[in-house]
């Protein structure tokens, strides 16, 4: 297991030279493909590169985060007089 996400990212690792000698559109494509890219300059990441459909996951997941968490702190000051009763037929 552990090889294989040391592989993985070994793998989404692009030094930003790539960008330099113009392979920028086949970097874009290799992140269509794996979904994620992380460039590198002077071994140190500068981006984080995400398909348009991860980048909406991931901000979807933020959001319901926040929002549950809005949830729990008004459950948490809420009283029982605050709440509805919902019948269910």
């Amino acid at each position: 297991m552990f090889e294989k996400d040391m592989r993985d990212l070994m793998e989404s690792i692009v030094p930003i030279s790539r960008f330099n000698k113009g392979e920028a559109g086949k970097i874009f494509e290799e992140v269509a493909k794996s979904g994620t890219k992380i460039v590198v300059k002077n071994n140190k990441p500068i981006c984080v590169l995400l398909d348009p459909k991860k980048y909406t996951e991931l901000m979807d997941m933020i959001e319901n985060f926040l929002l549950h968490a809005e949830a729990e702190e008004r459950m948490k000051s809420s009283e029982p007089s605050d709440l509805l009763a919902i019948k269910m037929s």
